[in-house]
């Protein structure tokens, strides 16, 4: 077991990284406009076909790519908000309405997808860089040091987004109370697209990240997000911070438990850590335990 857990680590900090990607664009909507985002899968998905795309078929360089994915990541969530979130907000929809909402969202974009590319995995070309680094107690490739690298890369901003600037600030008095956020001159409408744009960022990444470590299938979108709500339910549901050590840590145990138990029992472990949690620790790692009334 010593032999083989460095390796096991280091495969979950590389899971953890990438459902802590879904996690955050999750957690940081349900912080902000309260309700639970589950189309972020779909924006993760459908930035992993793009950048597949504009690689394989465009014949793009990788950081062209890169940008443009997130470009269009953006202008899809954009939209989103403003023919779906926007008009349910103006009509007071319930969060449990809007949750629906995102939910049909992640099934359509799951069926474009499959409509526009097929039913076969795709697999995005890597050439040179598909090789491995041995470093004795473990092996890691240089797109796993990509997603471990861009994910601390992503979290750092977020939390200097979140706490050392005027737009965290805003973002922070509209998730205490909407209400007291006008009075004192927060525009709500405005503080929203500005959280659209930064979960778009988050997904676009991910989903380059997602495609580059696996293959490409239509549904990919649902499997991420529904682990990116697990890690959020376990690290504090509507904490940021909790979101993403609440994804590494399934991350990790996931991949230690698949050494003792055949790698199909992954999602099995995930749902009965989930469990776990809502019986013993319902607030997560980082959430504040309510009061009775």
């Amino acid at each position: 077991m010593q032999s083989i857990l460095p390796q096991l680590i280091i495969n979950g900090l590389i899971s953890g990284s990438i459902y802590a990607l879904a996690a955050a664009g999750f957690a940081l909507i349900y912080y902000v406009l309260k309700f639970q985002y589950f189309s972020h899968g779909a924006v993760m998905s459908l930035a992993a076909y793009l950048f597949f795309a504009l690689l394989n078929s465009f014949g793009l360089g990788y950081v062209l790519a890169g940008i443009l994915t997130v470009i269009f990541s953006i202008l899809i969530v954009q939209i989103s908000n403003l023919i779906v979130y926007m008009p349910l907000r103006k009509r007071k929809a319930t969060p449990t309405v809007t949750m629906i909402a995102s939910i049909g969202l992640l099934i359509f974009t799951s069926s474009l997808i499959l409509a526009v590319f097929g039913s076969n995995t795709k697999s995005i070309m890597l050439g040179s860089r598909s090789g491995f680094y041995d470093l004795g107690i473990f092996t890691i490739t240089p797109i796993q040091i990509a997603v471990i690298f861009f994910a601390v890369i992503l979290f750092v901003l977020l939390w200097l987004i979140l706490k050392k600037t005027k737009l965290g600030k805003a973002m922070r008095a509209l998730a205490d109370n909407k209400d007291v956020a006008q009075v004192v001159g927060i525009n709500p409408e405005k503080i929203y697209n500005y959280t659209f744009v930064i979960s778009a960022v988050l997904g676009a990444f991910g989903g380059i990240l997602l495609g580059m470590e696996q293959n490409l299938y239509p549904r990919m979108g649902i499997p991420i997000i529904i682990k990116g709500f697990i890690g959020s339910v376990i690290g504090g549901l509507g904490s940021v911070p909790g979101a993403i050590i609440g994804s590494l840590f399934l991350g990790l145990v996931e991949n230690i438990g698949i050494w003792f138990l055949p790698s199909g029992y992954r999602d099995v472990i995930s749902f009965s850590l989930l469990l776990v949690f809502l019986l013993i620790r319902p607030q997560g790692i980082l959430g504040v335990k309510l009061r009775d009334s």
